[in-house]
């Protein structure tokens, strides 16, 4: 009994230490993409992760997450305006995918609380990460600029009290079609 208390423990400890090891090198990983990509959607500025309250076991730390817009001092995610957070937040989604991609993401109106010209700068980051990483992105919006840089738009409509149907559009060929008129 005892032998087997100790092999545990050697097997717990094991996998503490491996755990240990995962973590921080998934956070760099993701530190490091989320720094670039922030730096790119705001054109400047900074950001970066950090593991709070962490007495040496990271695997029972928070993660703190802080922003430096361009022109404003380093802050916390949640001093943020709503623009700013939804912008910080798509990069460290992203960041995310470039570190370890999915094969599908469903943004679902991430795009509400920008303004015209955030939305300009989402829509280049999702052709941007479309093409570098093999996940498909499947974004929910009422955005037109956001549509606008789509390849297919799908959209339901009620065409009568309580029946709903599914419009489809492929912008390539709707844009050849109008080429041929």
């Amino acid at each position: 009994l005892e032998h087997a208390v100790k092999t545990l423990q050697q097997a717990i400890n094991a996998l503490n230490s491996e755990g240990k090891k995962r973590l921080l090198k998934a956070l760099d990983d993701v530190n490091h993409h989320f720094s670039t990509l922030y730096q790119k959607i705001f054109q400047g500025g900074d950001a970066r992760l950090s593991l709070s309250q962490y007495d040496d076991d990271p695997l029972n730390a928070g993660i703190e997450i802080e922003a430096q817009p361009p022109g404003k001092k380093m802050q916390h995610l949640n001093l943020m305006s709503g623009g700013e957070k939804a912008l910080a937040g798509i990069a460290l989604l992203f960041a995310i995918f470039l570190t370890n991609p999915a094969p599908i993401c469903i943004l679902d109106e991430v795009d509400a609380p920008l303004d015209d010209y955030n939305v300009d700068r989402f829509c280049a980051l999702i052709q941007e990460m479309a093409a570098q990483c093999p996940t498909k992105f499947i974004i929910v919006t009422h955005n037109r600029i956001t549509m606008t840089h789509a390849k297919h738009l799908y959209g339901i409509t009620m065409t009568e009290k309580g029946v709903s149907s599914l419009v489809r559009v492929n912008i390539e060929k709707a844009l050849e079609l109008i080429d041929d008129m």
